[in-house]
């Protein structure tokens, strides 16, 4: 049973940033019940590339970005794809995001991000001995590889980006990447080497690992489909499908499925989801590679998990309902081939997953415009793996009513009213 003087908090939605605010929380006597409409991992947390990469300072917005998008559209194995029956919703944010490559706008939001980024090893660190998962957890780095001289030289303004934000990063020839990874094509040339990053090995095994620790810490996990929130002085209630919760306080972290619910809160936020695809295939058995690398030139990862290697790729713009679509993904296979020689290319699993994307590259972390008592922790895109355990110690100093260890308004709800 609470006691009476114990701080109650819901935490609607189990993914990464969910599930590591929940555990961070009850680790502080709260008492915390974990909200999901699925359970534990569902959504983006369990398809992606697995990598935590601290001390990145590079929105996706970049100033000229929006002339290319013409050419990604029109090629078949390009990294953009708009469903057209889509794109009188989603243009609005694709014109904000545009606004965003502003040079002023650019520096504003490199900023921003670095200011979140630059504790997540610790941060992660913290979490992994809490959750006892370190052993799911590698120091491999963060490897984006170049074919050609023109591919490499377009990263010239990413490469300025991260030099002035303090970005650790090396620059690798063709020699230095057969030394790194000798399973890897000899057809590349450049590489960009984010050395401190991290890897998961399993990121689904990692989140289940964090939401066993919460409950064995006495949290409680709810599967209920999250339809409204309402506050006043007697505190927070959630009605979902299995009926309401009360709580002190809430935290709502339910990823791309977050805009309906802010706006019930009086925030008008650009939420949007870039849908991104997996493909799965076996365990490389004879040079495998030994940390995620990016094919810069074609915009899709392969990571060596423990399960196989996972082929990453696409950005989609079609909503939340859209059926998947997993004949581009596919098309990748060859490029995946032509990448790692020893991959055998017999596809073990097939996925989609929904990353919460805002067009400034940075999250909402911080109360709701109506209600301090419910607090915002949504919109990592890229960054949702690396960010969990940095926004989950962020939304414990809310919670606890502590002064911000990172500024918040630049992550601030009503950012873009």
């Amino acid at each position: 049973m609470q006691k009476s003087d114990q701080k109650s908090v819901l935490v609607i939605g189990a993914g990464i940033v969910g599930v590591s605010t929940a555990l961070a929380l009850q680790r502080k006597n709260i008492n915390v019940t974990l909200v999901d409409r699925i359970g534990p991992c569902a959504g983006a947390s369990y398809g992606n590339a697995g990598a935590i990469v601290d001390g990145s300072s590079v929105p996706n917005s970049l100033p000229g970005m929006w002339k290319s998008v013409p050419g990604m559209l029109c090629d078949p194995t390009g990294p953009l794809t708009i469903r057209w029956s889509y794109f009188h919703k989603i243009a609005p944010w694709l014109r904000r995001f545009a606004l965003e490559g502003q040079p002023g706008r650019v520096e504003h939001n490199a900023t921003a991000l670095r200011a979140l980024t630059k504790t997540v090893a610790s941060d992660w660190q913290d979490l992994a001995v809490a959750a006892s998962i370190e052993s799911l957890i590698t120091d491999t780095g963060w490897l984006k590889v170049y074919d050609s001289d023109q591919g490499f030289s377009g990263t010239k303004a990413y490469r300025d980006l991260m030099g002035r934000h303090g970005t650790q990063f090396d620059v690798l020839s063709a020699r230095d990447l057969r030394d790194l990874e000798p399973g890897l094509s000899t057809i590349f040339r450049h590489g960009i080497f984010q050395k401190s990053a991290r890897f998961l090995l399993d990121p689904e095994k990692v989140v289940h690992g964090i939401a066993s620790a919460f409950k064995d810490a006495g949290g409680e996990i709810i599967i209920s489909d999250i339809q409204d929130i309402k506050s006043d002085q007697n505190g927070v209630r959630a009605i979902g499908s299995t009926g309401e919760l009360k709580a002190d306080k809430l935290v709502l972290c339910t990823g791309a499925w977050s805009k309906k619910l802010a706006e019930l809160q009086g925030a008008l936020i650009p939420l949007d989801t870039e849908r991104g695809y997996h493909l799965m295939f076996p365990t490389v058995e004879i040079d495998p590679i030994k940390r995620p690398i990016v094919y810069g030139e074609k915009s899709f990862v392969l990571a060596p998990m423990s399960m196989g290697v996972r082929m990453t790729s696409q950005v989609e713009f079609a909503g939340l309902e859209a059926k998947p679509d997993y004949r581009r993904v596919r098309k990748m296979i060859p490029f995946a081939k032509k990448m790692l020689p020893g991959l055998v290319s017999e596809e073990k699993d097939v996925w989609l997953g929904f990353r919460p994307s805002l067009p400034d590259s940075l999250p909402v972390i911080g109360p709701s415009p109506r209600d301090p008592n419910i607090i915002f922790a949504f919109g990592h895109q890229h960054y949702g793996m690396t960010l969990g355990p940095t926004t989950a110690r962020l939304v414990l100093e809310l919670v606890g009513g502590a002064t911000s260890s990172v500024p918040l308004w630049p992550y601030r709800a009503n950012r873009f009213s």
